[in-house]
């Protein structure tokens, strides 16, 4: 890495007994060389280490099909780390088969992930340290995913760049089922080509092909490379950049963030010309575009990671969150606010809370105050609605309105019409105003 000290070669003396938690060399490790055929020993070098355990013990994360939690792998180090690095250097290390789990995705439906184990994320943590700057610097200034100083923001900034020269047109492609159908044998071969370390291709190899456990049953591998891992982004990024590499040959404007690329161009006939380019494109990688997903569309029609563009007033094209991430955050939040289970609205507020930071973090730069403003009304309707139904169950609403300073006339109507619950939680806002919201913890999306 950048910036870290050049091991010094072994002089033959004993190895040290301290770990990589404790800044110790073992014999062997320090014969680092210019160039790629010796790259394991930049792996197992103990800088190296040292910053991946800091990495993957940060990350924290949940346990792999091992069961070892993320702080327990510091004790294991401090008694195993020489074992693991002879292993490493040696070619025998063997990676344990991932677990097998779903997440849902931000716009709505599932994603299967394989979490390593928190030692073979480690393994790879350290792997990817000496990776990525071999090959990043060579990637396409247009592929922003998972890029060190590179964010999904920047992505939607180039595309709303090449919409506002007058590009309405996007070839909008999706990747059928791409992390399950990564063909090792291209991907190894792509590796191949910049890398001589022949031990450290046979690792990444054996983390390819390491089994997915499910149920307590491992299933083998012989595709795919599960999303989970560190070394996942960058293996994607060396396998698309051919790709990419071809659409700049050719003069065209698109973006890329991990498998999902856009292209941008000035007629449906000429995205026409480039989804079957891109189509053979992709075949040669042994992969497929999805035919229901993928399309040549009008560029305001189609999302892109989440945001959609629109065009105000004077001609400009602006970013706005896309309805399908409206909507999925209309349904996280009715969720929350719904399966109250006995809790306090503090309790509610703090879930609440901590999926609107990262919404909001992730979608502050859409330009549409309006819509986030009109947001945080419907959030904290729902949570008058929430305090209502909680007061039909225990305390009477007329004197608990009162008090809350609500005039005996409202406080009257409200308590008459308890079971209107969604007009009364607008007549509320007297009872609970914004302030009471914010003291209680809960961001707003305008900021």
């Amino acid at each position: 890495m950048s910036g870290e000290p050049e091991p010094r070669p072994d002089d033959g003396g004993e190895a040290p007994t301290r770990g990589p938690g404790e800044g110790a060399l073992t014999a062997g490790q320090g014969n680092a060389r210019t160039g790629t055929g010796r790259l394991m020993e930049r792996v197992v070098s103990i800088p190296n280490l040292q910053a991946a355990l800091k990495r993957v013990e940060a990350n924290r994360g949940s346990p792999g099909s091992d069961g070892m939690k993320w702080d327990e792998l510091r004790p294991w180090l401090r008694t195993h780390w020489k074992e693991l690095s002879e292993q490493l250097l040696s070619g025998a290390y063997q990676p344990t088969a991932v677990r097998h789990v779903e997440i849902e995705k931000r716009g709505g439906g599932l994603r299967m992930l394989g979490i390593p184990s928190v030692l073979d994320r480690f393994v790879q943590q350290a792997c990817l340290q000496v990776l990525q700057p071999i090959f990043d610097p060579t990637f396409s200034q247009h592929s922003h995913g998972f890029r060190p100083g590179r964010r999904a923001q920047d992505a939607i900034r180039e595309a709303q760049g090449y919409v506002q020269e007058g590009r309405h047109w996007v070839v909008d492609v999706d990747l059928e089922r791409f992390f399950d159908r990564v063909n090792h044998d291209v991907l190894m071969g792509r590796l191949a080509k910049r890398i001589e370390d022949k031990r450290l291709l046979r690792l990444i190899r054996r983390y390819l092909e390491a089994g997915m456990m499910a149920d307590g049953v491992v299933i083998e591998r012989h595709e795919g490379t599960p999303q989970g891992g560190p070394l996942s982004p960058l293996l994607t990024n060396v396998l698309l950049d051919e790709v990419d590499r071809e659409l700049e040959r050719t003069g065209h404007c698109f973006v890329r963030y991990a498998d999902d690329c856009n292209v941008y161009v000035r007629s449906e006939k000429a995205g026409a010309r480039v989804m079957a380019r891109l189509s053979k494109l992709y075949a040669k990688l042994r992969l497929k575009i999805n035919a229901e997903k993928s399309a040549v569309a009008p560029v305001f029609e189609r999302k892109f990671l989440g945001f959609s563009f629109w065009v105000d007033s004077t001609g400009k094209v602006r970013r706005k969150v896309a309805k399908k991430a409206m909507q999925s955050l209309k349904a996280k939040v009715k969720a929350i606010t719904r399966r109250n289970g006995g809790r306090s609205l503090s309790q509610v507020i703090e879930e609440l809370a901590s999926y609107l930071v990262g919404w909001r973090g992730y979608f502050r730069h859409a330009e549409t105050p309006g819509v986030f403003d009109a947001l945080d009304g419907w959030i904290r309707r729902r949570l008058r609605l929430l305090q209502l139904k909680q007061w039909k169950r225990g305390t009477t609403a007329y004197p608990a309105l009162l008090a809350r300073g609500v005039s005996p006339a409202s406080a009257a109507r409200i308590a008459r019409n308890l079971h209107r619950w969604w007009h009364n939680s607008m007549l509320s806002n007297v009872a609970f105003p914004n302030r009471y919201y914010d003291e209680l913890g809960l961001p707003r999306l305008v900021t």
